[in-house]
């Protein structure tokens, strides 16, 4: 009896930890620039102002199988900014706005995945909640995510992909320049590869 006991605990003990290890660590590739953190802002209501974010990186764990469990952190450094202008973008990295000098990074880590279908074309979609830390102040958001695919890539590694939306007020985020109510939300658009890691 004991020996049927032990052989069911060794048995379900290797199931769990079986279960466990699917869940695959990967980097976002950042030096194969293959991550953009793009933004969208009203300029005072008459047009769009386009931007992206070139220094970021990042890293998240992920299961196709349990996308529930999935984690991810990604981080900007906020002097990058880019609006193909050069003295937009000094002014957008001032005290006005950014303040790059005093909040050099901003951060999202993610709290909890819910997914919630799949879309047109088949792929999964998810709510992913997380902590936003954006000029000094962490807030909660929602980035509806969908995960694009994986598989092997031409140089022997194995990467999984996955674009994501969401929007928030920025003068929730510590007091900026007031240039009205319709430049006060922000659009976020991400895209990016991750490569697991070795």
């Amino acid at each position: 009896m004991l020996k049927k006991t032990l052989a069911a605990l060794a048995i379900g003990s290797a199931l769990l930890t079986a279960g466990q290890a699917m869940a695959a660590d990967y980097v976002v590739d950042k030096e194969g620039q293959h991550a953009f953190v793009d933004f969208k802002i009203s300029h005072l209501g008459y047009s769009f102002i386009t931007g992206t974010f070139k220094d970021l990186d990042g890293k998240f764990s992920f299961d196709a199988a349990k996308p529930e469990d999935s984690k991810i952190e990604f981080n900007v450094r906020t002097a990058s900014v880019f609006t193909n202008h050069a003295e937009r973008d000094k002014h957008i990295a001032s005290k006005d706005f950014l303040d790059v000098g005093k909040y050099a990074d901003a951060k999202f880590v993610s709290t909890s995945v819910k997914t919630t279908g799949k879309n047109a074309a088949g792929q999964v979609t998810a709510d992913v909640t997380g902590d936003l830390t954006f000029h000094g102040v962490t807030k909660p958001i929602v980035v509806k995510a969908t995960f694009l695919g994986e598989g092997k890539d031409p140089w022997g590694g194995y990467r999984a992909g996955f674009e994501g939306t969401t929007s928030f007020n920025r003068q929730d985020f510590g007091k900026q320049m007031d240039l009205g109510p319709a430049s006060n939300n922000v659009e976020l658009y991400v895209t990016f590869e991750g490569v697991k890691a070795k």
